[in-house]
């Protein structure tokens, strides 16, 4: 039974390991956080850091090796597959790439039915073109492109495109892997206003995963920092960028360009080697690129904790 105060996802101890040659690769270790209803929680980190991972684990598209995912109170871990097919019509994702998460043969419309049509929604051929062609008004994707072929359209349509079947099934929960990192930055900033529209409009719950945080700032109302298969900082997106508490974090801040000439943030250039993520010793994993690092960093793993009201971090440095 759904309750409106309590969060749409709440991810606890959320572990992805995969056997390598080498040992164990901790793509997400450890991970908890959770989103409340119609709000976008922003992932962020360098490539590798396990936010794909992450956001695919929550769907089980790749499965979990540990850990609980409660989507509107119900553990989904614990379902069945048919179960876990009905499920993901409430559960979608947005692709990074949209041409290659398109069937080239298919046709806009035949695309956006698909998921319709697999899920035996609507069974009716005419009204599931009635809907498709709906679908297709939201997005923005005129009624000519009906039968076009994805090789045909720029990027920003096929992007559409890949919204608009995520939405055909109407869910309350949309994974945006990094939806617009393919885009032209004009295009990117259209997708995102459209993203935005329709959050408003369907009261949509969003995971957008990013490794660019002026995108995240503009788009998130919480953001969460993952550095090697771990959570290390999350606050409300605002607060983050007003007062970054974890090395790493100010660093990533420190990257971002500032279109001003007289007034340029002063860069925070790591060193260091990268820790290996399989089977990494304990310790910090950042303590080996940190300018702060102590020995306690080096032996012992600093444990997310709030710090202030919605303001959480991982670093002895705060204790």
């Amino acid at each position: 039974m759904s309750n409106s105060s309590s969060p749409l996802l709440e991810v606890k101890n959320l572990k992805k390991y995969f056997k390598t040659p080498k040992g164990m690769l901790h793509a997400v270790d450890d991970v908890s956080f959770t989103i409340d209803r119609g709000r976008t929680l922003g992932v962020v980190g360098e490539s590798g850091c396990g936010k794909s991972t992450t956001g695919r684990a929550i769907l089980r598209i790749v499965e979990p090796t540990e850990g609980e995912i409660l989507f509107d109170g119900e553990d989904i871990r614990s379902l069945g597959k048919d179960q876990m097919r009905r499920m993901r019509t409430r559960m979608q994702i947005i692709f990074q790439d949209p041409f290659s998460s398109l069937n080239p043969r298919k046709t806009v419309s035949e695309t956006i039915a698909e998921p319709l049509k697999l899920n035996g929604i609507i069974t009716d051929k005419g009204k599931r073109m009635e809907r498709v062609a709906e679908i297709m008004e939201i997005v923005g994707l005129a009624e000519r492109l009906y039968n076009a072929y994805p090789h045909e359209l720029d990027g920003g349509r096929r992007q559409r495109i890949g919204i608009a079947r995520a939405l055909a099934l109407n869910p309350q929960f949309i994974v945006c892997d990094e939806p617009v990192s393919a885009l032209d930055v004009s295009i990117q900033a259209q997708i995102l206003n459209l993203m935005d529209e329709l959050q408003e409009k369907m009261g949509l719950t969003y995971m957008f995963i990013t490794h660019d945080l002026s995108v995240v700032h503009y788009f998130a109302d919480d953001i969460a920092v993952m550095y090697l298969g771990r959570l290390i900082e999350k606050a409300p997106a605002k607060e983050l960028f007003r007062n970054p508490v974890h090395p790493y974090t100010q660093a990533l801040l420190s990257a971002i360009p500032v279109p001003s000439i007289h007034n340029q943030r002063k860069r925070i250039l790591l060193k260091g080697e990268i820790t290996s993520p399989v089977d990494p010793k304990p310790g910090c994993r950042f303590a080996s690129r940190c300018p702060y690092a102590s020995s306690r960093c080096h032996s012992e793993e600093p444990q997310l904790k709030e710090i202030a009201p919605g303001h959480f971090n991982a670093c002895f440095l705060n204790e």
